[in-house]
């Protein structure tokens, strides 16, 4: 949580918009807005470019009393109302990340009661004697067939239409799948197999356009809507985008809290077989029903609440002079973004393969335990368990910055991973992540009878859970904050859509694979993946941990006026460009002082422009001007100033300032 969580009316303008009145001294006043203290020191130094120790000391300090102010606003905020902080908490992550917290509920529904349709059909479930084996084996991949067209769909829908729209299309399509699911029959075992592959089809449509829409339109609101960029962009961006993806994670165990608890009620107060076909009609139906409860209130509070989710886009469009989609943004993409895409996709890709290679841990260490179990709740209760430990790596991206500070040394406030720390950030995570469990899938591949054996299964269980964790706390977490973040605005929904899209191919390939080779195969398989995404995010993902997006769509409109030479902003720092970039020179422009002037000009013009409509609404009696259009006082009188005279007067004013 962060010190944003007080539920006050907005001020007039944003906090570092508002110049404090000591600040007599131009230079001064354009230092306070044009270089922040949490990404420059007193002497305009940028965090990235100091040496390593005074790095760690401005970024542990700076961290230590931001982690301090949060804690005292949370402490005030309990004081006031107890509940308040976490009425803040649900505002601020739980509304942005319903929609996957609602799909995490689901589709983890759908593997769970697979194991308790073959114990109660297995004619048709296990056996296909009664059923069609190709319809059964299709329910998996029409699963992730719907969510590979609703990525691409939805992504585009997003960039073309709106945010807005996106996620209410969203919600609407996870609703009708949902109450499809909860009421699908047929004449036949067969037909009733059909009905439900069809309607989980149309539902995970729903849940792929998800992805993408909540990862923009997060983000977009974390980065704000005013004149200069925001404290909370810069330092939080990462966990408030990551703690709407993690409802996905509580999805999931509450989907298992819920099955156990239908499992005990309606089988007589017992988790083992035998399982009667009424009872499992029951179980699975009303796990199907209750979120479609929840999605229905979902598709109110996007039509009626989030009426602003498409203003950064509106915003960008305005500037390109775009009113459909932006065609020759996602071409320009393509060209100078391509070895981000890569990235992205790639990375993703490789994370979902190995997403649904930890399964084949729990399947072995079960065997082994419980050789001749035919109880579905222990399998139940295993995943429950991982779904507790998913959690914790979770938050600990997403959350542990706040803490750390004030309940670890100094020491440990350095090597503390986190997704917005600048001294590790998405893309060591990233790395970190896929390589520990390239690790932990190794080891057991050319141990597999070692590690299998009843004396050493413990072991196996542990490469289990710490695999899960650490991708959690690592791939999932940031391949769904990277594949928005590193794109410019106009087509970064499609961006995102495209890369989601690519990782469910990972899974696909995985259900496929795994079909046609015995499991200690599996285990030689599934690590090659892991180096392959650390390889791919070291070579051609930049880190954008502590990038202020605003410059990052300074750059975006150079590079689409044909004039990318002429940015010389931190977007093509060194240390914001991947390996990939800076061997091929994007960062030979950079320079901070003439930077600094461009960005005084660019001010000057938007100031200009926002008197001049200004002077339009008063003329024409439309009534006070929008917050948007406000600027501070001191920047008003030094642009009224030093525009009074010729052109080349204000250039200079500019260049002293």
């Amino acid at each position: 949580m962060s010190s944003s969580l007080e539920t006050k009316p907005s001020p007039k303008l944003p906090q570092e918009a508002r110049i404090p009145h000591d600040h007599h001294d131009e230079k001064a006043i354009f230092d306070y807005l044009l270089r922040p203290d949490d990404s420059y020191d007193r002497n305009g130094v940028y965090w990235a470019d100091m040496s390593i120790s005074k790095r760690i000391r401005f970024v542990t300090s700076y961290d230590a009393k931001e982690a301090s102010m949060e804690l005292q606003t949370i402490g005030r905020m309990a004081k006031e109302a107890p509940w308040s902080p976490v009425g803040a908490y649900f505002k601020n992550y739980v509304l942005p990340g319903a929609g996957l917290g609602l799909e995490g509920y689901v589709l983890f529904s759908i593997g769970n009661v697979k194991p308790l349709f073959e114990k109660v059909f297995p004619a048709c479930w296990e056996h296909a004697t009664t059923c069609n084996s190709t319809w059964v084996a299709s329910v998996e991949y029409l699963e992730i067939c719907g969510i590979i067209v609703g990525q691409i769909l939805v992504g585009i829908i997003g960039d073309w239409i709106g945010r807005r729209w996106g996620l209410i299309q969203d919600a609407s399509i996870m609703f009708l799948g949902l109450v499809m699911l909860t009421g699908s029959w047929g004449a036949t075992q067969n037909g009733w197999v059909i009905c439900y592959a069809c309607s989980l089809f149309f539902y995970s449509v729903g849940v792929g356009g998800e992805y993408p829409m909540t990862a923009t339109s997060g983000m977009e609101n974390a980065t704000g809507s005013g004149k200069v960029s925001t404290k909370e962009d810069r330092l939080h961006r990462g966990r408030k985008v990551t703690g709407a993806f993690l409802m996905q994670g509580w999805g999931q165990l509450f989907n298992q809290v819920i099955l156990i608890l239908l499992l005990l009620i309606f089988n007589h107060g017992s988790g083992d077989p035998p399982y009667s076909t009424v009872s499992a009609q029951w179980i699975y139906r009303v796990s199907f029903a209750i979120p479609a409860v929840g999605t229905l209130w979902l598709v109110y509070y996007r039509g009626f609440k989030m009426k602003s989710a498409s203003k950064q886009l509106a915003l960008s469009k305005e500037k390109s002079h775009v009113t459909g989609y932006d065609t020759e943004s996602l071409k320009l993409t393509f060209t100078h973004f391509g070895a981000r895409v890569l990235a992205t996709a790639g990375a993703w890709f490789a994370n979902d393969v190995f997403f649904y290679g930890n399964k084949l841990f729990q399947n072995e260490f079960i065997k082994v335990i419980s050789p001749n179990n035919s109880s579905i709740m222990e399998g139940w209760l295993y995943n429950l368990i991982n779904v507790a430990v998913s959690l914790v790596g979770y938050y600990l991206a997403c959350e542990l910055q706040a803490w750390s500070s004030h309940l670890f040394s100094r020491l440990i406030r350095v090597l503390a991973f986190l997704i917005d720390n600048k001294l590790y950030g998405r893309k060591w995570m990233q790395i970190i992540g896929f390589m520990l469990d390239f690790v932990l899938f190794v080891v057991p591949a050319f141990n597999y009878d070692y590690f299998t054996s009843k004396s050493h299964i413990t072991a196996f269980q542990a490469m289990y859970f710490l695999s899960s964790f650490f991708n959690q706390f690592g791939p999932n977490s940031v391949t769904f904050i990277t594949a928005a973040e590193v794109f410019p605005t106009p087509i970064r929904a499609t961006a995102h859509g495209f890369s989601a899209a690519i990782g469910k191919m990972g899974a696909l390939l995985a259900s496929v694979l795994y079909n046609y080779i015995d499991t200690p195969t599996k285990f030689y398989v599934v690590p090659w993946f892991g180096l392959a995404g650390a390889l791919l995010t070291w070579l051609f993902l930049p880190d954008t941990t502590g990038l202020d997006l605003k410059e990052q769509e300074r750059r975006w409109r150079c590079i689409r006026e044909g004039r990318e030479h002429e940015y010389h902003g931190v977007a093509v720092h060194s240390k914001h460009l991947s390996v990939w970039e800076r061997i091929r020179g994007v960062g030979k422009h950079f320079d901070a002082q003439l930077d600094y002037q461009q960005k005084i000009s660019e001010m000057r013009s938007d100031w200009e422009k926002a008197q001049t409509r200004k002077t339009e609404l008063l003329e024409e009696g439309a009534g006070p001007v929008d917050e948007e259009e406000a600027w501070s006082s001191d920047i008003s009188t030094y642009f009224e100033r030093t525009s009074k005279g010729s052109g080349s007067k204000i250039s200079q004013s500019d260049k002293e300032s």
